[in-house]
């Protein structure tokens, strides 16, 4: 790694608040605190999601459908704690992009959630923010939106498509990866402390494990564990405080949560490398350009 990224620039897109978190936490912690410019864009505010405090369930879509706006609030809080400053709504000021639901459900057939988006729209949206941040790197899912949800699949497809419509040419983009090899040791790990991750036995039973081939690169961000953690707390409508994220917050599970994986989608790999042949900075190979 570099002693500073100054005057270089990461955008990660992704689908709701908390998504960010649980897939680059620590990158955008490890890169934000090494003077990179760190710009998350969010394409919905979430208000699909299931409320996990009691006394908040009347923010359910069901219920006062404020959710949403809970979780903007929520969403700056974790920012705060990984220490990103520009984090921006996908066509903010102008249109509001809901969350979508699952495919197949009543929420996912509303006009105006994500998944029924005027692409173009979107995608000339997301390229305004390319063409006005210039990004190095963009990070976003792959096309299967790593597990499937409408949401991951339409920011996949937003970003992808904006990055060849902008006049900014990103040199590299990743997309996040949970390779099975590290899921199933998170699996090992909690039958060792007594319970179980996400109710799986192995790491085939879980729709976001892929095939180790798939791994390109490996951010390591152990130092960054605790900011992780710090923001998955700040998205408590959203995440259990004794679920399987921070049963793995202890020693057991710094490798775990500080590593992140992508894989290459555009760009070529460069030194630095890690012992298994990854990539080891995202931004090897890039001269910071204005």
């Amino acid at each position: 790694m570099r002693a500073s990224y100054q005057g270089f620039r990461l955008l990660l897109v992704h689908a709701h608040p908390d998504d960010e978190t649980i897939n680059n936490g620590s990158t955008m912690a490890l890169y934000a605190a090494l003077g990179a410019h760190v710009t998350l864009v969010t394409c919905t505010r979430g208000e699909e999601g299931e409320v996990l405090i009691p006394e908040l369930v009347h923010l359910a879509a069901t219920e006062t459908d404020s959710l949403g706006e809970h979780r903007v609030l929520e969403l700056a809080a974790a920012m705060k704690a990984l220490g990103v400053t520009d984090h921006r709504f996908l066509g903010e000021g102008s249109k509001n992009y809901r969350d979508s639901g699952m495919m197949g459900t009543p929420q996912n057939d509303r006009s105006d959630c994500f998944w029924k988006a005027d692409f173009l729209e979107a995608t000339q949206s997301l390229a305004d923010v390319i063409d006005e941040v210039k990004p190095h790197v963009l990070i976003t899912y792959d096309e299967f939106g790593g597990y499937g949800h409408p949401d991951h699949i339409q920011a996949h497809r937003v970003a992808m498509a904006a990055a060849e419509q902008s006049e900014w040419d990103i040199p590299k983009i990743y997309w996040n990866v949970m390779p099975k090899s590290v899921i199933q040791d998170g699996i090992e790990k909690m039958k060792a402390l007594g319970s179980d991750f996400m109710g799986a036995e192995s790491a085939d039973d879980l729709p976001f494990a892929k095939d180790d081939s798939f791994v390109h690169a490996l951010v390591d961000g152990a130092n960054y564990v605790e900011q992780k953690m710090n923001a998955m707390r700040a998205h408590g409508t959203q995440i259990a405080l004794d679920g399987p994220f921070f049963a793995l917050s202890n020693n057991l599970g710094l490798e775990i949560w500080g590593n992140e994986f992508y894989t290459l989608a555009k760009g070529e790999k460069a030194e630095p490398f890690t012992a298994q042949g990854f990539e080891s900075d995202l931004f090897a190979g890039i001269t910071p350009t204005s």
